[in-house]
């Protein structure tokens, strides 16, 4: 198995998008320049205007668990914590990156892009 990047998936419910939309703005402004981020996503699921998701990307397990550990995490991630979707037995996932084909994040741009 081939360790790579890793991807963590955030859930958020919130009946403001708006607010949402700050709030993901402000985390990705706090978080600019974080050793290993290789980027982020805000994604609302088709259908339903009230559940989001974050997506981010790391360079690898270590990079996120630095980041994830050290002290700025919880304030970095603050303007985001309101929306988590508590609903859920855990509001969020991890996945590790076991084989991949091109590049998944190409084609995303950030919104200062």
């Amino acid at each position: 198995m081939t360790t790579g990047a890793v991807e963590v998936v955030l859930y958020h419910l919130s009946d403001d998008p708006e607010a949402v939309l700050a709030a993901y703005h402000e985390a990705s402004r706090r978080m600019s320049g974080t050793p290993g981020l290789l980027g982020n996503a805000l994604l609302t699921a088709v259908g339903r205007t009230d559940c989001f998701v974050v997506v981010s990307r790391w360079a690898g397990w270590d990079a996120f668990t630095a980041w994830e550990g050290g002290a700025g995490h919880k304030d970095q991630t603050a303007p985001l914590r309101p929306f988590r979707d508590t609903r859920r037995g855990q509001p969020f996932e991890i996945y590790r990156e076991v084989a991949a084909y091109g590049e998944a994040r190409a084609g995303h741009r950030g919104a200062d892009d």
